[in-house]
């Protein structure tokens, strides 16, 4: 008896010390624990997807020039506790952000009428990076960069077809904070 009255306080005190020294919190080491200081709202993504997925913005084959568009806002949090204010979102001016892109394309051999014109493609698997240039926002915020197919790298074979993704970063620095957003354009039409 006299055992088990010491025995079961040392086996408490025990598990608490291994579940204490267990619980502890292990930091990342490769993930950055900043909280971007600037929303990247992208201009023609639908409704909610800064929060559900990688917003993309749905581009016609024909077009001649891309116009691409974002907005940047601060979160004032001043009024969080006030449910009849909430949280304010300020358009952020003067922030340099540099746009750039990545695309890999698969070119399936065939031939396609459009237009009245035929075009004939050969297989081919195409990969293109780069930055298609740097822009300072606004005074509303906004971030404005036009550019073209050709610029991208799709001519000749490698001609925008339907259902062609172009992944695009958006990255500035504001506050001493770097910040990057990833968005997406999408190939429509053909």
């Amino acid at each position: 008896m006299n055992n088990i009255k010491t025995f079961l306080p040392g086996l408490c005190l025990l598990v608490t010390a291994a579940l204490g020294l267990t619980s502890c919190k292990e930091e990342d080491p490769f993930l950055d624990r900043n909280v971007a200081p600037v929303l990247v709202d992208i201009v023609g993504a639908p409704f909610g997807a800064p929060l559900a997925s990688t917003p993309s913005v749905a581009y016609d084959s024909s077009m001649q020039e891309l116009v691409l568009t974002s907005r940047l806002l601060e979160l004032d949090k001043t009024n969080i506790l006030d449910h009849t204010k909430g949280i304010d979102s300020i358009p952020v001016p003067n922030i340099a952000m540099k746009v750039s892109f990545d695309l890999t394309k698969t070119v399936k051999p065939g031939k396609v009428d459009y237009k009245g014109v035929t075009y004939n493609f050969t297989a081919e698997t195409f990969k293109a990076a780069g930055v298609l240039g740097e822009v300072t926002s606004d005074a509303n915020g906004v971030v404005t960069l036009k550019t073209t197919y050709k610029a991208l790298g799709l001519t000749g074979n490698r001609i925008q077809r339907k259902d062609d993704i172009i992944k695009l970063s958006w990255t500035g620095t504001h506050k001493g904070i770097a910040f990057t957003r990833t968005s997406q354009m999408a190939v429509t039409k053909n």
